[in-house]
């Protein structure tokens, strides 16, 4: 049979589920220039609108004049720099924790830690709408994974139950990237703590956005000082790039020898960690920007609500807008796109079967004209 190509790539077309990047011809916020026009950009995950921000520019420029554009090596070879330690204690810091790691990016971030801490006759717990980087180490991990139904702290603690795995390891996002919606920590918590199993939280999408100064999802839901593994990245709401594990030393300790994706890869720039240095300490002083973003996202919700559009149980800056179909889906896109709104069609398999949607995202470089500009499209599309 061999590799048929056209074939599997013709079948995806015929689901309405090819994609192609748009290629942008501009720096991300709140437009974006794509394949020759300008839009109003929705769908990027640049939460508090420091992706452009000067203060960061200047600190990335800076940087690289000193520090080049490249560290060289990784970091136990020769390409941990003055820059990337600053970084790993301020982050530890701001989450309240002894340590934290630097990665690349978040996907090598989940795939370094489960993989380090979990093999063979151990056992991974994951809800059924993790990210894909989650389902992945899992799997990589060669661990026994289990997935239980989204948000249901009961099913979760039954699975635990039953386990006699010589190590437990549950996994969940703290902000769900495709619905917005949060995970139940504490009840998580409570099952693990039952059943002596571990608790890692990827926090791609609540870091910087959740808690009055920032510090995702833990300190939004009061469980800060329980949970052993917390993830988070630096390229959604910090604007900048890479990812980081925080927690204890002795978790630190284990990744640095155990992480291949931290081991076998080469550092960030250094230039990238100077500047995430000044992005998270904007982070932690301009909470008017976390107020503004809640604010705008309160004001779509309830005139989408009075649309008549079917959203989802989110109140963070990923508002998904559900349609169902995916060819609908890719239609409602294109009819955005023509007047002038940047917004992505998700269709499985990144979303389950017949939940295709459009998944809006806001910034806090949106002002309130914009989200009444989007409503207003909405509106046309509803009435034909």
């Amino acid at each position: 049979m061999g590799f048929d190509l056209r074939a599997r790539l013709a079948e995806r077309r015929a689901q309405h589920r090819y994609r192609t990047p748009p290629l942008m011809h501009s720096s991300c916020g709140r437009t974006a220039v794509a394949d020759g026009r300008e839009f109003l950009n929705f769908c990027s995950n640049d939460y508090l609108g420091l992706a452009g921000d000067p203060r960061i520019v200047a600190a990335f420029r800076d940087a690289a004049d000193q520090w080049g554009v490249g560290s060289g090596a990784s970091h136990l070879v020769c390409g941990h720099q003055s820059p990337h330690q600053a970084l790993e204690e301020a982050l530890a810091e701001h989450c309240g924790r002894k340590r934290a790691l630097l990665f690349s990016n978040g996907y090598m971030a989940n795939l370094g830690a489960v993989t380090a801490l979990v093999s063979r006759g151990d056992a991974v717990f994951q809800d059924r709408l993790n990210h894909a980087s989650l389902l992945d180490a899992g799997q990589l991990s060669g661990a026994r994974s289990r997935r239980f139904a989204h948000n249901q702290a009961d099913a979760l603690a039954s699975l635990l139950a039953r386990s006699d795995a010589a190590r437990k390891l549950v996994i969940t996002d703290g902000v769900f990237s495709m619905d917005g919606d949060e995970a139940p920590l504490a009840a998580y918590l409570a099952a693990c703590e039952a059943h002596d199993a571990w608790l890692m939280v990827d926090d791609a999408h609540g870091f910087g956005v959740l808690d009055g100064a920032g510090r995702g999802s833990l300190w939004h839901q009061g469980v800060q000082d329980r949970v052993p593994v917390y993830m988070g990245t630096l390229g959604k709401a910090l604007g900048t790039a890479g990812a980081f594990v925080a927690g204890s030393d002795e978790l630190i300790e284990t990744l640095i020898q155990f992480a291949r994706t931290y081991v076998y890869t080469t550092a960030m720039p250094a230039a990238v960690a100077a500047a995430t240095l000044v992005s998270l300490d904007i982070v932690r002083r301009e909470a008017w920007r976390r107020e503004k973003l809640t604010a705008l996202v309160q004001r779509f919700r309830r005139g989408a609500a009075e649309l008549g559009y079917a959203l989802m149980d989110s109140k963070t800056p990923i508002q998904p807008l559900l349609v169902g179909g995916d060819a609908d889906a890719l239609a409602l896109s294109r009819r955005l796109r023509d007047d002038g709104l940047l917004i992505s069609a998700i269709r499985p398999p990144t979303v389950p079967e017949g939940q295709a949607r459009l998944r809006i995202t806001f910034s806090a470089a949106h002002e309130e004209a914009d989200v009444d500009r989007l409503l207003a499209a909405l509106q046309q599309a509803s009435d034909g």
